[in-house]
């Protein structure tokens, strides 16, 4: 055990952020789950946590292995796991599944173990790092809006046009990170102008197309259209639509400046999402004010740790790397309080490292483990530069960059 602790590599701050969200999370997570207990008579609320702990457990599994690996190694991996994951996104489409009272094509069943699993958590975690590895490629060099078609804009199309049908949020989020890590990455401003005008246009039509005639869209059309005019609209709204988020305004009302203690909560047998989507207003409701404002701070000390990361990274890979793997997760944290606030509408996306669920947990692991790789002073050298194939995943795979 005590050598694994020594074999610790990366940032250390970043390590112990995320060892203490990991910890927390075991409070609420056991408190909520009384929600499936009682109220949908899945388990015991000892099962839950221990599944909790396994997945946990596995998650940093996941950030150790994944720190070990040479941060130059994820360029070879991008160009293997990318067309593995948008197969994965075009079968998840195909396949329908219930989960915590929600049906829908976003998870697939991993085979023997039976775990569901959330192919858009992989696939934008890999496109991330695909994009990472092009505008690293491109740093240098005059390109034309042409010229990036191909291997920057298809990719990301491919990914959001998957994703989309059955996960608005995800495709939102995943849309929007993209164009921060381009316009970081150095990507001539006036096509990522271009791209944004063309964006904009199209969700103009988007939404005219939802607010007019939503049947012509995917079938959770609906939902998206109830949720943005209940944010919109609270007043007009159905009771049905706002039932939730009432809940989730009276537990965080009753919460107060310290909370009503831990486990003591009632609204989480109330809440349908208490242990995940709507985990936060459990929060408050046991740790009030004070519990709620720890925890953010938290995450934005997970954040500028990441911005420190990315700053001191000495190749511009490494410094992409951590921005588009690591900001989506703050991001990510930053929704869910938003929404449980009612800043924002209702989106379906967890708390990292706290709320329930393997893939959400596993791939924030995965996503730490890679900006812990980028943080390894001893793999942080100089970028090199080598007459090799970069679309050849088994060159880059060589170690040669």
């Amino acid at each position: 055990m005590f050598a694994i602790f020594k074999n610790l590599k990366g940032d250390k701050a970043i390590w112990g952020v995320v060892a203490l969200l990991a910890l927390f999370s075991f409070l609420p997570v056991y408190s909520a789950s009384t929600n499936l207990v009682y109220v949908n008579g899945d388990g015991t609320t000892i099962g839950h946590l221990v599944k909790h702990a396994m997945l946990l457990f596995l998650g940093f599994g996941i950030i150790y292995a994944i720190h070990r690996i040479p941060t130059h190694y994820f360029k070879g991996l991008s160009i293997i796991a990318l067309p593995i994951v948008l197969i994965l996104l075009a079968y998840t489409l195909t396949v329908e599944t219930r989960i915590g009272g929600v049906t829908a094509n976003r998870w697939i069943k991993i085979p023997f173990v039976g775990v569901n699993f959330q192919t858009s958590t992989l696939a934008s975690v890999v496109l991330m790092i695909w994009i990472a590895r092009y505008l690293t490629k491109i740093k240098d060099v005059q390109i034309t809006f042409k010229e990036s078609i191909l291997p920057l804009w298809l990719p990301v199309a491919l990914v959001v046009l998957l994703i989309l049908p059955e996960n608005f949020s995800t495709a939102a989020i995943i849309c929007f990170m993209v164009m921060v890590l381009c316009f970081l990455g150095g990507y001539p401003l006036k096509y990522l102008l271009s791209m944004l005008g063309v964006g904009i246009v199209f969700a103009g039509m988007f939404l005219f197309v939802l607010f007019k005639t939503p049947d012509v869209l995917p079938q959770r059309a609906g939902t998206w259209k109830s949720r943005i005019e209940t944010f919109l609209h609270p007043e007009n709204a159905d009771k049905d639509d706002l039932h939730q988020l009432t809940l989730a305004q009276i537990a965080v009302a009753e919460g107060g400046i310290v909370g009503k203690g831990a486990g003591k909560s009632v609204m989480k047998n109330m809440l349908s999402q208490s242990t995940s989507d709507f985990i936060f207003a459990i929060i408050i409701e046991e740790y009030g004010l004070v519990g709620g404002g720890a925890l953010l701070f938290f995450y934005l000390l997970l954040l500028f740790r990441i911005v420190v990361v990315a700053h001191s990274a000495k190749t511009v890979f490494s410094k992409l790397l951590v921005i588009g793997v690591g900001l989506p997760i703050v991001f990510q944290a930053f929704i869910n309080m938003a929404v449980v606030v009612q800043l924002f509408p209702v989106t379906g996306q967890p708390l990292p490292l706290i709320s329930m669920g393997g893939t959400s947990i596993w791939m924030t692991c995965m996503a730490i483990g890679i900006v812990l790789s980028a943080s390894n002073k001893k793999e942080n050298l100089e970028e090199q530069s080598y007459d090799i194939d970069e679309t050849n995943p088994l060159e880059v795979l060589s170690g040669q960059l």
